[in-house]
């Protein structure tokens, strides 16, 4: 029998499945909650520190912590793990005292470029072993790190000579080892030595980047935040070509974001507790900011090839997307390259800056268990629409329902 329930804020039942469901997807769309780990598996950054002429700017609202401490770090799983609320801005007060030197060491930690991203793929007979190094150089950072809480008050060259090189020493004979167990059942991997050189990061310091081409440290947007890269003129992969192929490099400008007030938003209103196996239901959603007139077809060559466009009015311009896919876990996150059960997108040239509701008729979903329904915006080309600041949620939302 079909049975639905307006999810109000009010309701216990729906209330937990939107918040459960929430928590469980924010990490696919990545960027709510900026955690940076301070390890060789994990941080892909050689950083620099922020040029004394930086401009202190008052933080975007709601941006700074209610502690006033806008960085904190804790030790999880043989790493240091850096959380920067508001997605690292700092208040005045804060990056003041950063730029007149009178922070602590206990506000550095040691950052070391990524290993595990520039290894091949790893044969299954070497896989242990290279596992066991790459944790190796985690607790080799760790350490280093806790010295330089410790000691890090004695100097920059007590630093350079005896933690950072030290440390370089230990992961040249890592990455070493590493090279070898590779190379005996696999292509050898290249120029992992060169990944040995750590650095000494500022906690409160935003950016980091060795000079890989692309960085933009002249002025520009980003300049002193070590910026990486923002093109792909030194990127080796090959160019993206407007098909959902991946080991790509997309040099299609962001194009337009919106103010604030006009970034896109969206919310499922109504949506069924639990649904027999193959039993179609509806999700109503509803939709704000968002012009639902744009769809360049992705198997036509149209992913991730036009820049994002706002209307007149500077809304965004786009449609948006439903999928549905069963949970074969509740306590790890699902297989991403997974098809889902049942996916959407939906352009029915509506839409603008008053909410109006969309139904979305859903055939069934197969066997019995736990799905997860998402509703995400895009842009015309597939991207979820940006927003002007970092600390604003993105377009989208999601429910659990039981099914069978």
């Amino acid at each position: 029998m079909r049975r639905s329930t307006r999810a109000r804020r009010s309701s216990g039942s729906a209330r937990s499945k939107r918040l459960l469901a929430v928590v469980g997807t924010l990490a696919v769309f990545g960027g709510i909650v900026a955690v940076t780990q301070i390890s060789s598996a994990e941080d892909r950054r050689a950083t620099t520190t922020r040029p004394a002429s930086a401009a202190c700017v008052e933080p975007s609202p709601g941006a700074t912590a209610p502690s006033g401490r806008g960085t904190s770090r804790t030790w999880q799983d043989g790493r240091w793990v850096r959380n920067h609320w508001g997605d690292g801005q700092q208040s005045v007060a804060e990056c003041e005292q950063t730029r007149g030197g009178g922070a602590d060491n206990g506000g550095s930690a040691v950052a070391c470029p990524d290993v595990a991203g520039r290894l091949p793929r790893v044969p299954d007979r070497a896989r242990a072993e290279v596992d066991r190094n790459l944790n190796l150089l985690q607790t080799q950072i760790a350490e280093a790190d806790r010295r330089l809480a410790a000691e890090g008050r004695r100097g920059e060259e007590f630093v350079s000579t005896s933690i950072l090189e030290p440390l370089a020493g230990k992961r040249r004979a890592t990455l070493e080892r590493i090279t070898v167990a590779i190379d005996r059942v696999g292509p050898r991997p290249q120029g992992l030595a060169r990944l040995a050189e750590c650095q000494v990061a500022p906690t409160g310091d935003n950016g980091g980047g060795g000079n890989n081409g692309g960085g933009n440290n002249n002025g520009g947007p980003g300049a002193g935040l070590g910026v990486i890269a923002n093109d792909c003129d030194d990127s080796r992969l090959q160019p993206h070509d407007g098909f959902q192929n991946g080991n790509r490099c997309v040099s299609t400008a962001f194009g337009e974001v919106g103010a604030a007030a006009n970034n896109p938003s969206l919310l499922i209103t109504e949506f069924p507790d639990r649904v027999n196996a193959n039993q179609p239901f509806t999700l109503r959603v509803s939709t704000r900011n968002l012009v639902r007139d744009r769809f360049l077809a992705a198997g036509q060559g149209g992913y991730y090839v036009e820049s994002s466009l706002l209307n007149e009015q500077g809304l965004v311009r786009g449609h948006f997307h439903t999928a549905c896919r069963m949970l074969d876990s509740l306590r790890q996150p699902p297989e991403p390259q997974e098809v889902p059960a049942f996916f959407v997108a939906t352009e029915d040239s509506r839409g603008g800056a008053e909410p109006d509701d969309v139904v979305i008729q859903i055939p069934g979903l197969p066997g019995s268990g736990t799905a997860q329904c998402a509703v995400w915006a895009g842009d015309g080309s597939h991207r979820v629409p940006m927003m002007e600041r970092a600390n604003q949620t993105p377009a989208f939302d999601v429910v659990r329902i039981e099914v069978g």
